[in-house]
């Protein structure tokens, strides 16, 4: 299996609990109700949209909280890599489980993450060219190994950080409100708000989902710099999102990342408070990926 191959399944998945995540919005756009947000809109139980976000916040934190699990599809790109992901997750904070099958540099994988540990699942092909018979590779969060370095902390931060509450508390840090309208979506009615990031406000936040190895030198290079990011979102009547979408190109080309003009992606929601069983694949069939790696001398 290919250096590379790893890095591009981890890059889909770090992608994709960024977009989970959601790093949405704050500040305020027209003047607006005392708390925030007018009565029902109609028959559909659509109230209009938050126009002060602390509460749009408030609101979507207590269905998030509630439901604590949803179905989700993923497409973007990133670095001029195409990435597709669906699968399921229940959120947890440090606890979060998923299952998820990704699609990047043209290899489909499948991935889980279950207490802290994410799971890769090796093609036949690959296990024979790493001479291995187990059929899944461990990523240790702390491992010592340049894979684990590089990828174990992203990803268990990401995955920490894919709690939809996580992301409605960075409300306060990373924006505003541009507007907001009503809309349908797949048949939905739904709040539709488009949103501004202002990553000086956040720089942290952005940061942090790096390699540790490299987040000082990242938050360095975003430091002082006017990068704003666009983003969208779509949320139900129980304040639940259905959709997000984001451009992180700009600050993508601040940090010189290769095809960096294009990195988007869009996320999508469903079946909110759906069970979600992830299990750990036998431990007979897995193999330490650092370890696997150091034997084939790479």
């Amino acid at each position: 299996m290919r250096k590379t191959t790893l890095v591009a399944a981890g890059a889909a998945l770090v992608l994709t609990l960024t977009a989970c995540s959601g790093n949405a919005t704050t500040g305020t756009a027209e003047p607006a109700a005392a708390n925030g947000q007018s009565q029902s809109n109609g028959g559909s139980g659509l109230a209009s949209p938050f126009t002060d976000a602390i509460q749009l916040a408030s609101a979507s934190k207590q269905g998030t909280e509630q439901s604590k699990s949803a179905k989700f599809t993923m497409e973007g790109s990133v670095a001029g890599q195409t990435l597709s992901a669906t699968g399921a997750m229940a959120f947890d904070g440090a606890n979060t489980k998923f299952s998820m099958t990704s699609t990047a540099a043209g290899q489909t994988t499948e991935m889980r993450m279950v207490d802290k540990v994410m799971y890769i699942k090796l093609p036949a092909d690959q296990q024979k060219q790493m001479r291995t018979d187990k059929a899944w590779a461990k990523i240790s969060t702390d491992g010592t190994d340049p894979i684990s370095q590089a990828l174990g902390g992203a990803l268990s931060q990401s995955a920490e950080q894919s709690d939809p509450s996580k992301m409605l508390d960075q409300i306060s840090k990373a924006g505003r409100i541009i507007s907001s309208d009503q809309t349908e979506l797949n048949g939905e009615q739904v709040n539709h708000y488009k949103v501004e990031l202002d990553v000086a406000k956040a720089v942290d936040q952005f940061a942090g989902q790096a390699p540790a190895a490299a987040r000082d030198k990242i938050t360095e290079m975003l430091k002082g710099k006017d990068i704003k990011l666009p983003a969208e979102l779509w949320l139900n009547k129980g304040n639940l999102p259905v959709q997000v979408t984001m451009d992180q190109g700009p600050m993508m080309q601040a940090l010189g990342a290769p095809g960096a003009g294009d990195s988007k992606f869009t996320m999508k929601y469903s079946d909110w408070g759906t069970q979600v069983d992830v299990a750990a694949p036998p431990a007979e069939q897995v193999v330490d990926l650092g370890e696997l790696m150091k034997k084939a001398g790479r």
